[in-house]
């Protein structure tokens, strides 16, 4: 899939129904999240990822954080607790302008980036980077190309946090992602649930994010499985350090 239709999949979906298509609980469709329960959601995540990089030995400095696929703002906002400064990269301008409208602390830069690169920033950028809810959208070369982007803005004793799909589960909507094709899986969202645009899943090996961190003179400090908003797929967080 080519980024431009990435690009205008995720601006519909910032359109119609943003915190939606970032948390994308049933009961939520149709612009039914609650704007400040959906900020404590990521306060939640950001506040526990960061105590489990505490308990890990790794002491990142507090100075800048990039959230990579910021969509609306969840974990901007959040990671703003924690950092002096937090610059939000997404492909979607709405969504951007989303993540302005409900950024809380007014220390947050948002930037919109179409690229298959991270060129916009200078290497060894940011203290912290932070991926949540985002590569799974993405083929796995380009969440692969991205990945060692984000190694390259971090510096060293930086820790960059990132979340993978591995796989759909075995529920009938996981059997269902696993026999289907990805064409016919977006014409069913589109046309049978009624999706502004359809949300691609795409599962990525356990352990290509090892590579990927031993080519960037990178190391996986700690890999935590857990459960995830909307079921259906294995979700593995990765803690990393240079």
């Amino acid at each position: 899939m080519k980024l431009q239709q990435i690009r205008s999949d995720w601006t519909k979906l910032g359109t119609f129904d943003p915190l939606w298509a970032v948390l994308a609980t049933p009961d939520r469709r149709h612009d039914r999240w609650d704007h400040q329960a959906f900020l404590a959601t990521g306060r939640a995540e950001v506040h526990a990822t960061m105590r489990h990089v505490s308990d890990l030995g790794l002491t990142p400095a507090r100075e800048r954080a990039l959230d990579f696929g910021c969509g609306a703002g969840r974990l901007s906002a959040a990671l703003a607790d924690h950092v002096e400064s937090v610059v939000g990269v997404d492909i979607s301008p709405t969504m951007l302008a989303k993540a302005r409208e409900l950024d809380p602390t007014g220390r947050c830069e948002f930037v919109e980036n179409d690229r298959d690169d991270l060129s916009l920033f200078e290497d060894r950028s940011f203290d912290i980077v932070f991926s949540s809810l985002v590569l799974q959208h993405l083929p796995p070369p380009l969440a692969g190309r991205y990945l060692a982007e984000m190694l390259r803005v971090l510096r060293t004793g930086g820790v960059m946090v990132v979340q993978l799909a591995t796989g759909p589960d075995r529920s009938i909507k996981g059997l269902l992602t696993r026999v289907l094709p990805l064409r016919a899986i977006r014409f069913a969202q589109r046309r049978m649930l009624g999706y502004p645009a359809p949300m691609d899943m795409h599962p990525m090996r356990g352990d290509a994010i090892e590579q990927v961190a031993q080519a960037c003179g990178a190391r996986v400090a700690d890999a935590v499985d857990e459960p995830m908003y909307g079921g259906n797929w294995h979700y593995t967080r990765y803690y990393v350090t240079k």
